[in-house]
């Protein structure tokens, strides 16, 4: 079929600016090197005198790289895909089914919002790249896009009536009282930190470093010792200063939650839900109901004191798993009866809570004979360096038999026709389900020591399951029941299975 073809819909470029966005995200992934050469290019004599060429050079081959990709990219909405054309020499044309597309995400950063564009990702479970990237719409080609996938090839909408899905009302909208709420209670501060301790490190040497910080606590003892402080001054002190550490990393929580969160909207439209926060960069994302694959809810302490849970999925989306524009969260913070209310909402028949199943009560000394190894060894480490005192490490056993104790009277598991759910933990407490369908594989799991005490684990395999999120295992189950619950499993599966 020819390319002028009137059949067809017409082809559309990028936006005129997009090149400025491509060599800016180049200028990012060479920007090392490049100043390398700029800075070499400073000396007069020897193999450096041209480096600084080299460099301005390299930055005007990226320039024309960026200009070719607007004048050679296209893509077409049609009526079962999207079709991407690449390429000047060598011609590529991909075509991209409707049904593939597992998510969409809309990303706007602060120099997309002042241009009024935005970058578009489509992405397909399974995959570490998205199907395609387009760097950069126009903000109304962007929905336009959008609002084609979600109708599965139903004509676009023209630019105006793409926005109305901000019209339907939320599932869940943050206040930024809620935003500062979440960023109090999470640990996003230590990212901050970590970051900023991490380009300290790399721009100056190891051994300045090093130095710098020897010299503070040097410094810091002397003034201490030259006031003669006694020992509950000195812990008095040390006190201070670890809460004035403590209320630094708080503080920068809640301003990394105010940039992350801000305006946080979770809306149902047309059968997807979708996700629009960010103060400075705006991430639109959406995904459909039915690639979530599980759930998993999270109640640390201080989510307690402040009466909220937090609500995330998991999605069989491909990409990488730090990727901050991947939908990874439904209900950043929430009352928990909106947590609830929104997984029966999202999962229809659902019973939720529903009737735990408690484990065996002797599951909790194999929770705690797993952490005396570890107090045992560093006991005898600090003993081998300080002497007798390091047995007061041992003085950590009790309270460890506690937590045993009381975490395995929280744990349980529910399984019933449609659901698989277990929760855990104790001082954080999490529950994490999935439903029947989703369900990828089924293993059972047996150690010598449950060999031994005749006991086996159930691990449940479901697809996008992240690497920080616990795993939907269902631990110290006596083996016939261990068994006997595989087998039900099992023929749940295969039943459902047939019936596709």
């Amino acid at each position: 079929m020819s390319h002028g073809d009137a059949s067809l819909p017409p082809e559309h470029r990028l936006h005129p600016w997009s090149w400025l966005f491509v060599l800016l995200q180049q200028l990012r992934q060479f920007v090392v090197p490049l100043l390398a050469l700029l800075v070499a290019g400073r000396r007069d004599t020897g193999p450096w005198e041209y480096a600084g060429y080299a460099s301005f050079i390299g930055v005007a081959v990226l320039v024309a790289i960026s200009i070719l990709q607007y004048f050679t990219y296209r893509y077409r909405i049609g009526r079962d895909g999207i079709s991407v054309r690449t390429g000047l020499l060598r011609r590529d044309l991909r075509q991209i089914p409707y049904a593939r597309i597992h998510n969409v995400v809309l990303h706007q950063g602060l120099l997309h919002r002042l241009f009024g564009v935005a970058e578009v990702r489509l992405e397909a479970a399974g995959g570490q790249k998205p199907e395609a990237q387009m760097r950069v719409l126009g903000l109304d080609r962007a929905l336009e896009l959008e609002q084609a996938v979600r109708d599965r090839g139903a004509a676009p909408l023209p630019a105006e009536a793409t926005a109305p899905a901000r019209c339907d009302p939320p599932l869940l909208a943050l206040s930024t009282a809620e935003v500062v709420r979440l960023g109090l209670v999470s640990n996003r501060g230590m990212i901050v930190f970590a970051a900023g301790l991490g380009l300290v490190w790399q721009v100056f040497p190891e051994k300045a470093v090093a130095g710098l910080l020897q010299d503070w606590f040097r410094g810091a003892m002397g003034y201490a010792g030259a006031l003669h402080l006694g020992w509950l001054a000195m812990a008095a002190g040390v006190l201070a200063f670890a809460a004035a550490f403590v209320l630094v990393l708080r503080l920068l929580s809640v301003v990394l939650a105010l940039v992350q969160y801000h305006g946080f909207r979770l809306v149902e439209h047309q059968g997807r839900l979708t996700v629009e926060r960010g103060l400075l960069a705006r991430v639109r994302t959406s995904v459909a109901p039915r690639r979530i694959q599980a759930w998993h809810l999270e109640e640390t302490l201080l989510h307690r004191w402040f009466g909220r849970r937090s609500l995330r999925i998991d999605t069989a989306v491909g990409g990488q798993e730090n990727d901050p524009r991947r939908l990874r969260e439904l209900a950043p913070i929430a009352p928990p009866e909106t947590c609830d209310a929104l997984l029966r909402y999202l999962v229809p028949q659902l019973q939720w809570p529903p009737q735990w199943k408690p484990l065996p009560r002797r599951a909790w000394w194999r929770l705690f004979a797993a952490n005396v190894p570890w107090n045992l060894l560093l006991a005898a480490v600090l003993c081998w360096h300080f002497g007798a005192w390091g047995l007061l490490v041992l003085a950590w056993l009790p309270w460890s038999a506690y937590a045993a104790r009381r975490q395995a009277g929280w744990m349980g598991y529910a399984v019933d026709a449609r659901l698989v759910a277990v929760r855990g933990g104790w001082w954080s407490r999490w529950w994490r389900m999935a439903e029947v369908d989703k369900i990828q594989a089924l293993r059972l799991q047996r150690s010598p020591l449950d060999r031994w005490l005749g006991t086996a684990s159930l691990l449940l395999d479901t697809a996008g399951a992240g690497a920080m999120a616990p795993p939907l295992r269902i631990r110290f189950l006596p083996e016939a029941e261990a068994r006997a619950l595989q087998a039900r499993l099992a023929r749940m599966l295969a039943a459902r299975r047939l019936r596709w």
